[in-house]
């Protein structure tokens, strides 16, 4: 199966006579999809998955994350079995850079060529014969718009009451009924069940912690990280990491301006009636209905943490990293 990806598996070469990017996207955070759509930038990145068979007939899945980063400068990032959560085999990950050409991305090497054309796209031998297509594909998380059961809190729902009995001052709300990036629950919470939805914004100029960055600190005290980490190698500090703590189990960060699930369990950590720490707090998280995280020990605090560890309840805090993120859906059912 590897000989299906031998077109592009050479390092790149440097690329030849580019035109500019039909629309070059400014330097600045996207927080509006259909803004964002009018960017080429936006346009050509995504998900690429689809069957393909080797010279020799052996057929096989093939996922392609394609990250944008500017000034028509991308990054495909290859998966044989599929994407990531889906079949993707994380150690075949192969990454190689591009460039727009015209209205294609073009990706080079000495075997041959990969382009990006439409919603396709097609890896060509040096001589130009395609080896095989795959198509673009948008993932949706099976939690998205998950109900409240029996007995859950429901934090933001979109709605201005629910928004004004649910979060400390300083909270904002925006016109179209997303909770803004930067909050503090009124209600503090020992061990739970919680389902948020996310947005992290689009910026194509940015990289590592200042693209797209926040993160959901469970007590105010532990934080599972949320950023602009799509087609990354998935570290403690990338999207779904336990910051500091533990890396995700698989990277299943979706492009920019996707909406996104966590679905977590959360067992507070446990003191005597000295204060003396008896266990570490422990979660289990879904990431896009994934599971990243399995019954994991916390055994401190994240150093930024607006609450240190202790025996009393703590509340849901959303961090404010100067990124928009936005969030929806969030409720939360004590255990």
């Amino acid at each position: 199966m590897r000989s299906v990806l031998a077109v592009v598996l050479m390092s790149c070469l440097p690329l030849m006579s580019m035109a500019q990017p039909l629309a070059k996207a400014e330097k600045k955070a996207y927080d509006d999809p259909a803004l964002a759509a009018k960017t080429i930038d936006f346009q050509m990145q995504g998900e690429y998955v689809g069957e393909v068979q080797s010279e020799k007939g052996d057929k096989g899945s093939i996922g392609v994350q394609v990250i944008a980063k500017g000034d028509g400068k991308f990054q495909a990032v290859m998966f044989l079995g599929g994407l990531p959560g889906d079949g993707g085999q994380m150690k075949s990950r192969i990454a190689l850079d591009g460039e727009l050409d015209g209205e294609q991305v073009v990706f080079k090497n000495d075997r041959g060529i990969l382009t990006i054309k439409g919603d396709t796209l097609t890896a060509n031998d040096a001589n130009g014969k395609v080896g095989w297509q795959i198509k673009k594909t948008e993932r949706t998380s099976p939690t998205i718009g998950a109900k409240p059961p029996a007995g859950a809190t429901v934090l933001f729902d979109g709605k201005k009451e629910t928004f004004e009995k649910n979060w400390a001052k300083g909270a904002r709300m925006t016109d179209d009924g997303l909770l803004m990036e930067g909050c503090n629950s009124l209600a503090s919470f020992t061990d739970f069940k919680l389902h948020i939805e996310f947005r992290l914004p689009f910026q194509p100029f940015a990289s590592g912690q200042q693209r797209g960055n926040s993160g959901i600190y469970f007590q105010g005290r532990h934080e599972v990280q949320m950023l602009d980490s799509f087609g990354l190698l998935g570290k403690d500090n990338e999207c779904g990491g336990i910051y500091t703590v533990q890396a995700p189990d698989v990277n299943m960060c979706l492009p920019p301006l996707a909406w996104q699930t966590y679905d977590a369990d959360f067992t507070a950590a446990r003191f005597d009636s000295e204060g003396k720490k008896t266990a570490s707090a422990r979660i289990t998280i879904k990431h896009n209905g994934v599971v990243i995280h399995d019954n994991v020990e916390v055994p401190k605090s994240t150093t930024a943490s607006p609450k240190k560890e202790g025996a009393e309840p703590g509340p849901i805090y959303l961090q404010n990293h100067g990124n928009p993120v936005r969030y929806r859906n969030i409720w939360i059912e004590p255990k």
